[in-house]
């Protein structure tokens, strides 16, 4: 088409998703909220602009292979109804990227924005010196929370050890090897935090979707594993069997002061159903008061 720019060929993508069905219910969320943001992802992407500033790039001109490449990856979005990051292998979170497959959920925890604004800092302090990222995925919250404290180590655990390998490959992508370590465990079964004093920070974006939920999602979501999604591993139905598990533990891997960061998203009715005595700080994210929340050491005795 002459005359085609890059701002006109995303607003046709947006409307060949949109045509095809692709809502916010059925299939984004999962990088982008719209289908004007995932088609300039997917636009952008294919033409090697930065993702980042469609202002500086709208206007180019975009010749016809270009236009013919990106319709190549559109229809396989439509079509095979991938994530859009399993497609080209990249996610973003808050301005970082990383490296995803079919091995880890795509990133997209909220705990990111508490890391990059500050919201934990309260929290810590000069004794903050170890942190734990639990049910790592990709490793992407280990690495923003290695990026936000400098004066950390950081260990990154998971029980899926294809979710280890590209955590690994992020891990080196930003050159933290000498900061972050992966470890495979079974929540926190093979956790090294009592033999150093305990972990001064646990952040934890864990498996919490209820069953009647992930049974209705879309396939975009059911392209990710269950293992990372499903909360419902050990017999439950409300999603919280991990948190479960992982409040009776926690404890015991924790220094005097430390803080347990969880992220429960839309459970929050059945995390409060399941956990009545406790009385969590509830951190303000960009989806809500309700999502992430904060427990101290003494709260999980």
């Amino acid at each position: 088409m002459k005359g085609l720019t890059v701002l006109a060929l995303i607003e046709e993508a947006a409307d060949l998703l949109e045509a095809a069905g692709l809502t916010l219910s059925d299939g984004f969320g999962q990088g982008t909220l719209n289908a004007f943001d995932e088609a300039a992802w997917l636009v952008m992407w294919r033409l090697g602009l930065p993702l980042d500033d469609l202002d500086a790039v709208s206007n180019r001109p975009v010749g016809q292979e270009e236009r013919a490449q990106t319709t190549i990856l559109l229809e396989a979005r439509i079509t095979s109804r991938k994530p859009t990051a399993y497609l080209t292998n990249e996610a973003w979170l808050q301005g970082v990227p990383f490296y995803v497959d079919e091995r880890v959920i795509i990133p997209r925890s909220f705990i990111a924005e508490l890391l990059v604004d500050e919201s934990i800092d309260p929290w810590l302090g000069e004794a903050t010196h170890r942190v734990l990222d639990l049910c790592t995925g990709n490793g992407s919250l280990a690495i923003l929370a290695a990026m936000a404290y400098p004066d950390v180590v950081v260990d990154a655990a998971d029980i899926s050890l294809d979710a280890l390998a590209v955590a690994r490959i992020n891990v080196d992508k930003h050159a933290l090897d000498s900061r972050i370590t992966l470890i495979e465990s079974d929540g926190l079964a093979a956790c090294n935090g009592q033999t150093h004093g305990g972990y001064d920070l646990i952040l934890c974006n864990p498996p919490y979707v209820n069953a009647t939920t992930m049974a209705a999602l879309p396939a975009e979501f059911r392209a990710e594993p269950a293992l990372a999604l499903a909360g419902n591993m050990h017999g439950g139905t409300d999603g919280m069997d991990f948190i479960r598990s992982l409040f009776l533990t926690a404890a015991a891997h924790m220094s005097e002061n430390a803080v347990l960061v969880l992220e429960i998203g839309n459970e929050s009715a059945n995390f409060k159903q399941a956990f009545p005595s406790l009385e969590p700080l509830w951190f303000e994210t960009s989806a809500g008061p309700d999502q992430v929340l904060l427990l101290s050491r003494q709260q999980l005795l």
